[in-house]
């Protein structure tokens, strides 16, 4: 089995259902790149760094999983935000002690989210959020107070692609303790119904793409055709493969 491939140096980790147990009690930085926001890496390269410096990155995009199977005949697992999210939620069921820190875009996301948790048992919540930041220059020292003196045992952002994960990394290289920083972006809204009807049915069969296109197709039209870039990429790119029965 595939425990792990190198793409563009970043190391993308192949997990399943079983696995999910073993990751999350794991401190780092977790992100789940889409395709299209992959197939940009090298416009932004501060996003770039950020995927290349993660501690884990899963395979979110059913079109990447996909084209490593056509063009490299290498078969993983598709592990998307929205699947993440649906098992650590059942996961927090089961351990409402947890501390929960949740970076939210705006003050009607952060209501919808911030009630959606409490509603699973949890009473250790804080909700912030988060201001427009400049990539090239991120920084927030309010943000980083707030973490210090909360000390959650998961950091949930729940911010934009390409954002979100510049200031995951920012997160980890400024704080003293280790936590764990969930980059599942807007995934939280399928849950809390804010966005798109996606489901586990739609999530499994690759079909979450479509979803959003018919909801909201200006903005996704252009994603998807920049994604299409990912094509080439995973053609030409000389993918490493390893192949362990532990990933870490």
């Amino acid at each position: 089995m595939v425990s792990k491939i190198i793409f563009q140096q970043i190391k993308f980790i192949n997990i399943n259902d079983k696995e999910f147990k073993r990751f999350i009690i794991k401190k780092g930085l977790f992100v789940f790149p889409a395709g299209p926001a992959l197939a940009n890496i090298k416009k932004s390269n501060e996003y770039y760094k950020s995927l290349k410096k993660a501690d884990f990155v899963f395979f979110d995009s059913g079109f990447f999983v996909l084209l490593l199977r056509i063009f490299k005949n290498i078969n993983v697992q598709k592990f998307s935000g929205f699947k993440f999210l649906g098992m650590f939620f059942t996961y927090l069921k089961n351990n409402k002690n947890k501390r929960i820190f949740c970076i939210d875009p705006n003050t009607n996301f952060s209501k919808s989210n911030y009630k959606y948790i409490k509603n699973l048992g949890i009473n250790n919540l804080y909700n912030y959020c988060a201001p427009k930041y400049n990539l090239k220059s991120l920084s927030d020292l309010n943000l980083l107070k707030n973490i210090k003196k909360f000390k959650p045992d998961y950091i949930i952002v729940n911010i934009g692609g390409g954002v979100q994960e510049v200031l995951g990394l920012y997160i980890r290289k400024n704080l003293k303790f280790k936590t764990s920083i969930l980059c599942t972006g807007a995934a939280i809204s399928f849950f809390t119904k804010d966005q798109a009807p996606i489901n586990n049915l739609v999530d499994r069969y690759y079909l979450g793409w479509l979803i959003r296109l018919i909801f909201n197709p200006i903005i996704f039209f252009k994603k998807y055709i920049t994604g299409l870039q990912l094509i080439p990429m995973v053609i030409f790119d000389k993918i490493k493969i390893l192949k362990k029965d532990k990933i870490y």
